[in-house]
């Protein structure tokens, strides 16, 4: 439902700097294109979008312009797990290999000057472990080292491999760290879209289409986009426009065989919005019940305590739960939110945040990794600023 900003508590005039800032960026030529979406007490007070949808062809961008999300796919598919966990088909604790056998007895590549030595795991993988990124488990990008590129050699993000496929190439690599002792980023949340498959007997892209997608109305959400619907797909700068190198995003207008529960999906705002509704509402959406309240409570509460790493990206003030970076601080963070507010982003640039305190959430949709992280607090800060009671 659609309402003014003064209705939900916000400023019209402060919400326009929002919009005179985009605009000036893409102006500036920093930025291709951006849409923004933020509701509060269940209506939408702000729904915008700025410049350019291919910046290529100069076509302005569409409020239902199509992004590559990438990791806004993590939330998703970790909801999908949930619902899964709701029927009683596994445990948090139990270990990933009484489901996926690929991924026993791992081992943990331990530095010994050059060299590399390969040492049993302190314990086996848990499912916990792939949800908050404590699994060992890493990213062919997130560095430079001898883990790394075993990923890089292996294709680990090629497109052609089924979800089983990688999942028994994981397994025969290194971890980075011992599970359940490192926060690192990683391909956790693909494993867990190979345990959906699984569980479900189902293709992942299949069962989000089934459990979540269609109840939700998110009919431009998936892992590919269709012929027909080619013209609404947004697309970044050929090269980036800070540093000169080239931009490639991940192709998506054919139906890839490795459908990455960590990163493959496009959407829309008004698709997200949905879902992010959803979690709002504490697992509802008209009428509909996806996931209990208090499972929206575990997902969103933090499960690292004194587990820390990767400060790139797990920021100061947070934790990390389900799916779901989590603020435990109303400092320490240098963007402003509340205590149990919860967010991810994306590789691509797109960004979102839900804060249960305020009855607010809140994404941007943009197509430029190089400037990610500026938009991202950019776009906070400036939210927050706009409050008006």
């Amino acid at each position: 439902m659609a309402s003014t900003p003064e209705e939900i508590g916000l400023s019209s005039s402060r919400l326009a700097r929002l919009g005179d800032v985009m605009r000036a960026e893409v102006e500036r030529g920093r930025v291709p294109g951006a849409v923004a979406l933020i509701a509060r007490r269940g209506r939408i007070g702000y729904f915008e979008s700025f410049g350019r949808r291919d910046p290529g062809a100069a076509l302005p961008m569409a409020k239902d312009s199509i992004f590559r999300i990438y990791s806004m796919t993590k939330p998703i598919v970790s909801v999908a797990a949930m619902m899964l966990w709701e029927e009683g088909r596994f445990l948090l604790n139990e270990p990933i290999a009484k489901y996926l056998p690929d991924l026993g007895h791992p081992k943990v590549a331990v530095q010994r000057g050059t060299e590399i030595e390969l040492v049993p795991a302190e314990r086996e993988i848990s499912i916990q472990d792939l949800l908050r990124h404590t699994s060992g488990l890493t990213y062919e990008f997130r560095g430079g080292g001898p883990v790394h590129k075993m990923y890089m050699s292996a294709k680990i993000h090629r497109r052609s491999q089924s979800n089983a496929e990688q999942v028994a190439a994981l397994g025969k690599m290194p971890l980075l760290h011992h599970p359940g002792t490192r926060w690192e980023y990683s391909r956790s949340t693909d494993v867990v879209g190979r345990l959906i498959e699984v569980l479900s007997g189902m293709s992942l892209g299949a069962f989000l289409e089934r459990r979540i997608l269609a109840p939700l109305g998110m009919v431009d959400t998936a892992f590919h986009v269709p012929k027909h619907q080619h013209s609404r797909l947004a697309e970044a700068f050929a090269r980036d426009p800070e540093s000169g190198t080239a931009v490639q995003l991940v192709e998506v207008r054919e139906p890839p065989n490795f459908e990455s529960g960590g990163g493959g999906l496009v959407s829309t705002a008004a698709d997200y919005a949905r879902f992010l509704e959803m979690l709002l509402d504490n697992g509802t959406f008209a009428g509909v019940r996806f996931l209990s309240r208090k499972t929206i409570e575990l997902m969103t509460a933090d499960h690292l305590g004194a587990i820390t790493g990767a400060p790139d990206l797990l920021l100061p003030g947070y934790g990390f739960g389900l799916g779901f970076a989590v603020r435990l601080h109303a400092g320490i963070a240098h963007t402003p939110g509340s205590v149990g507010q919860y967010f991810w982003g994306g590789l691509a640039g797109t960004t979102f945040w839900v804060d249960p305190a305020e009855q607010l959430f809140a994404l941007m949709l943009i197509q430029a990794p190089g400037q990610r992280d500026y938009y991202r607090v950019l776009f906070r800060d400036l939210v927050y600023s706009a409050f008006a009671d």
